[in-house]
């Protein structure tokens, strides 16, 4: 009897599956019946076959005593019902239901398809230009919709478990998009300071205002998850005889604006130039006297540069006759040493005659003294002449190296300075010898002759002592 009794009173294994093409909730029933057409169709044979495809969720709703208790299975799934699958289902049925007995419940499927369109159009309304208020322009908005079902049991419990068509949820939605986009398109002139006939210019700021305001409410209010709402056009009602008339009074305005605003830039330029003009006039008047100042001041510095140059010159002239008035008392006083040094006594005899060694060393004596008064003639000589001091740079010979001359000890008297060559004549002549003591600058103190070696070549160059007389 269980096995052969009719499908309405559940007494077969049934198929549970959905065959809807375009659904949202779909009840489950068996075959040939109609929804909630008998209470038996909610009985279900414990092992009839469950099949659950990609991007469905299927709903066991128990309705018991202590409640209403639901298992969601979701796809893909293909078994036979078993307790290991539906939880709630176990505890409820236990070990009682192990056989071919059914269980009462109710089964609903769900669409969980990624995307579910919904094209609309928003009819015609009035719009108003901020400018003319009395003017209203038709206005009509096409629009999509692409949603989602994402969490299901928020869906279901504001839409309850009721068959629900994707036809039947945008006609609940549509009134509520319609109302925020035309407020959103009637705002947009006066926020934007546009004029109304522009609305169309406005496509993409209306895309980005519409989805921040409708995406949280619309989600909120329905459950369903909004992946894109795109407004594709605004149309203005072109034929409308309203829009002819703002037309007009925007394109007059408009004229009117790019004529003053020309003047106004045609103003500015003229005005400007005067002022260029006038700046370049007022630098060309300042350069002017900038130069003028400059010529003045170059001036005053030529002629306090020709006085320092005079009174320079006239210096060096005080400075000559005061180095003339001493070295007139240098020429008396090396003079009067000169003859003095004739007499002088150089060990070669006591006598009060003629002392022709110190008469020779009082010339060589001389002579050094005069070489110093030649130096002090062509010192002042250069300086009356500036020119002779030019560098060799300017093609003039170079200065004559340094003459090394030493001080000679003679008799406790200091004599010289000699050059090289007066010693060599010296020693010679015998004037000069080993253990005479000598100093020249850079040393510490007096010194024998036969320790410096620079002087000890003059020793060794002596000739040997000639030959004593034939007897």
């Amino acid at each position: 009897m269980g096995l052969f009794s009719s499908k309405k009173e559940g007494g077969m294994m049934d198929m549970i599956r959905c065959d809807e093409q375009e659904f949202l909730i779909w009840k489950w029933r068996p075959v040939g019946n109609e929804v909630n057409s008998t209470n038996k169709e909610n009985a279900i044979r414990w092992g009839s076959s469950l099949r659950i495809k990609d991007g469905e969720v299927a709903v066991f709703v128990y309705k018991q005593k202590t409640g209403v208790m639901q298992d969601f299975i979701e796809g893909p799934f293909d078994e036979t019902i078993k307790s290991a699958n539906f939880p709630i289902l176990a505890s409820i049925v236990g070990l009682a239901f192990g056989g071919g007995t059914p269980f009462q419940a109710e089964v609903y499927f769900i669409n969980l398809s990624k995307v579910v369109q919904f094209s609309a159009r928003v009819p015609y309304f009035d719009i108003f230009d901020p400018r003319f208020i009395d003017f209203g322009v038709k206005c009509a908005i096409q629009y999509q919709l692409l949603t989602q079902i994402k969490d299901y049991k928020e869906f279901i419990k504001i839409h309850r478990l009721a068959n629900l068509t994707p036809t039947e949820l945008n006609q609940k939605m549509k009134p509520v998009i319609d109302r925020h986009l035309k407020s959103l398109v009637i705002n947009i002139p006066k926020l934007n300071n546009i004029a109304a006939v522009q609305i169309e210019t406005q496509l993409d700021e209306v895309n980005i205002q519409s989805e921040e305001r409708l995406k949280p409410e619309i989600e909120k209010v329905f459950g369903i998850q909004i992946n894109n709402l795109s407004i594709d056009k605004i149309e203005l009602d072109k034929d409308d005889e309203q829009y002819h008339k703002l037309r007009k009074l925007t394109a007059d305005i408009t004229e009117r604006k790019t004529v003053t605003q020309a003047n106004v830039e045609i103003d500015t330029v003229e005005a400007t130039s005067e002022v260029n003009i006038k700046n370049l006039k007022d630098t060309q008047r300042i350069n002017a006297d900038d130069m003028e100042d400059r010529l003045a001041k170059q001036r005053e510095e030529m002629q306090r540069a020709q006085k320092l140059q005079t009174e320079a010159s006239n210096f060096e002239v005080h400075k000559l006759n005061i180095q003339t008035d001493a070295q007139k008392e240098i020429l008396t006083s090396a003079a009067n040493s000169l003859g003095e040094m004739g007499n002088m006594n150089l060990g070669g005899g006591s006598g009060g005659g003629m002392n022709p060694a110190g008469m020779m060393t009082g010339m060589m004596m001389g002579g050094a003294m005069g070489n110093q008064m030649a130096g002090m003639m062509n010192n002042m000589g250069n300086t009356m002449n500036p020119q002779n001091t030019q560098t060799p740079q300017n093609n003039q010979m170079p200065p004559p190296p340094p003459v090394t001359q030493y001080l000679l000890s003679v008799n406790g008297q200091q004599a010289g300075p000699f050059d090289m060559q007066q010693l060599q004549q010296m020693v010679i002549n015998g004037q000069l010898v080993t253990n005479t003591y000598v100093w020249k600058q850079g040393m510490q103190n007096w010194v024998e002759a036969g320790q410096v070696m620079e002087l000890q070549s003059l020793f060794n160059s002596m000739p040997p002592p000639p030959p004593p007389p034939m007897p």
